[in-house]
């Protein structure tokens, strides 16, 4: 389907604590034309993540906020309409950097070819995209896990989270988590083969149920959440732990100023190596881990779960299920038809 127009959302005005209706504007512009070396492409699917939150606030971070007026980012794929690239031809489906719009003009370099043959286009955002390389470098690479060792995972029916649980898994460790709700416990348990996993919001004394499920120890946390999740984890952290930090989605909307209980003197006791990671920093490595992880989906090792709404216009209320848990696996917005069904 072609539109005449191209619809776009973008940043009416910066949210306070956790976004509203009135932090949006859906806007239609005339559908770009593609120059020289550069393609036409059209929004099949648009990527919701965490990180977007932090990228409307005017604040430093690692990347440049979203301009008030301007297009919100996010990766998707898409379709190749239009080409004046000799890389790609029409029909082609890509991933790149569009945004929440229905059309992009891209340089042939920001694009990367998607092959429909190796499973579903949207595992492209998810599994076999930006959150499965965080899960793939940063817990193999940042966190560096070995045999018979205890692997923590906060979050861990999330699209990070329950394929890092189950990368540990398949490198043979024991792998322990949490996550909001019965069902995504159950998810973690019997789909995703984790070893012990506990509902942080009835568990009750959250220290308590990380002891239980970590009864060893924690060697490796992989930090997706922050918070009182993050603080009882470290205090379960063995002799030369490590702690993966991904994320602090708990502290992303928060509208003052937090205390945080810090306690450094343990990381000296325990020689505790803490590390950030963004998952540019692992480029090199995409096509071999991308590679493997494919292979482990088609053995039946790696599974995963998608939330798809449809509806470009949907995505701003959308956005919010991140942050009020009610979304399950990887958050997907389809904008158009998927020409790879049906």
């Amino acid at each position: 389907m072609t539109r005449k127009s191209n619809r776009q959302i973008t940043l009416a005005r910066r949210p306070h604590g956790l976004p509203v209706a009135e932090d949006f504007r859906l806007v239609e512009t005339p559908v770009p034309t593609p120059g020289e070396g550069e393609v036409l492409a059209r929004t099949i699917y648009l990527t919701l993540d965490p990180y977007m939150r932090g990228m409307m606030d005017d604040t430093e971070s690692y990347d440049d906020p979203v301009p008030l007026g301007g297009v919100m980012i996010g990766s998707t794929v898409s379709q190749v309409i239009e080409s004046n690239h000799d890389g790609f031809a029409v029909g082609d489906i890509v991933e790149t950097y569009a945004g929440w719009q229905d059309y992009v003009v891209a340089p042939g370099a920001a694009l990367r070819k998607i092959d429909p043959a190796l499973a579903p286009i949207s595992t492209a955002l998810g599994v076999l995209g930006m959150p499965g390389l965080t899960a793939y470098h940063g817990l193999l690479k940042v966190g560096e896990p070995k045999p018979g060792e205890t692997v923590f995972v906060s979050a861990a029916s999330g699209a990070v989270g329950a394929t890092v649980g189950q990368i540990a898994r398949i490198k043979g460790c024991r792998v322990a988590g949490c996550a909001g709700s019965d069902e995504k416990i159950a998810y973690c348990l019997d789909d995703c083969g984790f070893d012990a996993c506990f509902n942080y919001k009835t568990c009750g004394d959250v220290a308590q149920a990380i002891r239980q499920a970590c009864p060893d120890g924690i060697d490796v946390n992989f930090e997706n959440v922050g918070g009182e999740i993050s603080r009882a984890a470290m205090m379960q952290l063995n002799l030369h732990g490590r702690m993966a930090v991904c994320g602090t989605i708990s502290n992303y909307n928060a509208t003052d100023v937090e205390q945080v209980a810090d306690n450094l003197w343990w990381y000296i006791v325990r020689r505790i190596r803490v590390q950030g990671l963004l998952v540019t920093d692992y480029e090199d490595g995409h096509a071999e881990a991308l590679k493997e992880m494919a292979g482990w989906i088609a053995q039946g090792e790696l599974v995963y779960r998608e939330t798809v709404v449809e509806g470009l216009e949907n995505a701003p209320a959308t956005f919010n299920r991140l942050f009020e848990g009610s979304n399950f696996g990887k958050l997907i917005i389809q904008v158009s038809d998927d020409p790879t069904k049906g």
